[in-house]
């Protein structure tokens, strides 16, 4: 096996019924490279840190934050203990299947990427039917993007983003919460970055089932493209 390292920073904020599951999915994929499992407890009330204080004793490294940050503030958080040649970020329910690491990790494995998205709109495994309104505006602010950085990505907001470390390391990160997403994007692209693309599957998650991202996180994505467009 290579000595090259993956990365994988999981943010965490009241995923009881659903974390343990999650770290033992990415424990057990086959990647051809070693991994390293970074969670970052954001502050959870439901019961979530108990579960990952427990999971420290099988080697996953955890850090907690003692109020509520928000994601790109965990995501920070996970960057600044990450170890690997490669970082991926995993959010901490069900919804994206870490058997996709495999085809995220080739375009980097190969020298031909910095950065790999996976694409919930190219094909690739069983996908959910789901949200029709988020479909709508991931689409909608994928469009944006494109048009403002002058790309043909096809999934801005999907979680599935693989790095080589020493580009993720060298972005200046500022978004706290959701707008990390378009914050990563809009530095990747104006640094002319070489972006690939995975199909991956996708196992959206309703309200009822914890789903956290709503329609008012909409204008972080709209302020976020923007000001990054316009600024570093």
């Amino acid at each position: 096996m290579s000595t090259k390292r993956l990365s994988i920073i999981i943010p965490v904020f009241n995923e009881k019924n659903t974390v343990e599951e999650l770290i033992g999915r990415v424990q057990t994929v086959k990647i051809p490279i070693e991994r390293e499992i970074i969670a970052i407890d954001d502050g959870s009330t439901d019961g979530t840190r108990e579960i990952l204080e427990r999971m420290k004793e099988e080697g996953i490294k955890v850090v907690f934050h003692e109020k509520n940050s928000g994601k790109g503030a965990a995501i920070r958080t996970g960057i600044l203990h990450a170890t690997g040649e490669y970082i991926v970020i995993q959010d901490a329910d069900l919804e994206y299947d870490p058997e996709d690491y495999p085809q995220l990790l080739e375009p980097l494995l190969g020298g031909r990427a910095d950065v790999v998205y996976g694409s919930r709109f190219i094909g690739g495994g069983p996908h959910r039917v789901h949200l029709f309104w988020h479909y709508v505006a991931n689409k909608l602010f994928t469009l944006m993007t494109n048009a403002l950085f002058n790309v043909n990505l096809t999934d801005m907001g999907v979680c599935y983003k693989m790095f080589r470390s020493s580009v993720l390391k060298s972005i200046p990160l500022r978004e706290n919460g959701f707008g990390f997403e378009p914050e990563i994007t809009a530095k990747i692209c104006k640094r002319h970055l070489r972006i690939y693309e995975v199909p991956i599957s996708y196992a959206g998650r309703t309200y009822e089932e914890g789903k956290k991202i709503k329609w008012t996180d909409s204008f972080a994505y709209l302020y976020s493209l923007i000001r990054y467009r316009l600024a570093d």
